[in-house]
């Protein structure tokens, strides 16, 4: 998968996500396509003591006809830091790497950024950092219509779409004695690996 891939913002998204990143030399956002409601653009997925649970970042309602990502506004109206951070700190407060990585994923969700892109992009970011996988990111200039491309990832990378990828098993908190869970947040995979979570992309 070397060379150019396209990929959409994300928040928070699955180890898919990464594992693509990792692999690719030149990584572009979109940033020109028209917003997709119930996507990983504004939503995550953890592990909680009751099953995957989704975390979704409420956006001004009024800005979704039509409107490029780029421009899409959270909406703080609504109590969501609180809410997420509560869920992700029940979920993986008695994992084994929890304490060294959620106070950055903490102040970076608490910093109450106007456009949801740019949230994204700085967890993106933090979380490479924590994985050791050095890339440049670039935005798109602008938008470039799909056409089932191999480096094409924006639309393949759904919670609406059965992923290929197959992620190597680890442990879970709450997973007991139940299947491994598939599609989840990388802080799922970094909260209970730390630093050999690269090694499962």
């Amino acid at each position: 998968m070397a060379g150019r891939i396209l990929v959409s913002s994300a928040y928070l998204p699955p180890s898919e996500y990464f594992s693509v990143i990792s692999q690719a030399d030149e990584i572009l956002v979109e940033k020109h396509e028209n917003y997709l409601k119930q996507t990983y653009r504004n939503r995550t997925y953890i592990l909680s003591a009751h099953g995957p649970q989704s975390l979704s970042i409420p956006v001004y309602q009024g800005s979704l006809h039509k409107t490029p990502v780029k421009d899409i506004r959270i909406d703080y109206s609504k109590r969501w830091q609180q809410v997420h951070l509560r869920a992700m700190t029940a979920a993986y407060n008695s994992s084994p790497y929890f304490e060294f990585y959620f106070e950055n994923i903490e102040k970076i969700i608490s910093k109450n950024h106007t456009f949801i892109i740019d949230l994204n992009m700085e967890l993106i970011k933090s979380v490479l950092a924590i994985l050791k996988i050095i890339k440049t990111i670039s935005f798109t200039s602008d938008f470039e219509p799909t056409k089932n491309k191999d480096y094409d990832f924006r639309y393949r990378i759904s919670p609406k779409e059965e992923s290929l990828f197959t992620i190597k098993e680890y442990s879970q908190v709450f997973r007991q004695s139940g299947p491994f869970v598939n599609g989840l947040s990388i802080i799922d995979l970094i909260f209970n690996m730390g630093p050999d979570s690269v090694s499962y992309l």
